[in-house]
C-alpha cells in the first residue's frame, strides 16, 4: 500500500489517507480480503498521530470499503462496483452543477462549456 501525504494540500491528512486507500481498492491494487497495515504501523510509517490513522480507517469502514475484525485488523471489503460508480456519478453531478452556476455568472455559453470540457479531457486546456 502506497500513501503519500501532501502537507500543502487543503484536504486534512485523514481524508488524504482515506481517498488514497479508496482509489487503491477501486483500482484493484488492494484486493478483497487483503489486510491493511495496523493503525499503529500506518501512523508510524506516515509520521502522523494514531487518531488520524484511526479516523481514516473508521471512515473507510463506514463507507463500506474495509471491515474491521476485533483483534485481527482491518481488511478490504468486497465492493459493489455499481454502488461505487453511483457514488462517483453523484459527486460529478454536484461538481457539474457548480460549474453550470459559475458559467452562468460569467456568461459562458453551453457550447463554450462543452468545448472547455473536451479540451480539458484531451489535455489541451490550460
Amino acid at each position: 500500500m502506497n500513501i503519500q501525504i501532501n502537507n500543502s494540500s487543503d484536504d486534512p491528512i485523514y481524508l488524504q489517507i482515506k481517498n488514497q486507500i479508496k482509489v487503491q481498492i477501486i483500482s484493484g491494487d488492494l484486493k478483497v480480503g487483503e489486510q491493511l497495515p495496523s493503525i499503529r504501523f500506518l501512523a508510524k510509517e506516515l509520521r502522523i498521530s494514531m487518531l488520524t490513522a484511526k479516523r481514516a480507517y473508521d471512515e473507510l469502514e463506514l463507507d463500506g470499503f474495509i471491515n474491521s475484525v476485533q483483534g485481527k485488523g482491518n481488511f478490504v471489503a468486497a465492493q459493489n462496483k455499481e454502488l461505487i460508480r453511483e457514488e462517483y456519478l453523484k459527486k460529478i453531478e454536484e461538481k457539474l452543477q457548480e460549474i453550470v452556476e459559475l458559467s452562468e455568472i460569467a456568461k459562458i455559453t453551453n457550447d463554450e462549456l462543452v468545448q472547455m470540457l473536451k479540451s480539458y479531457v484531451e489535455g489541451k486546456y490550460e
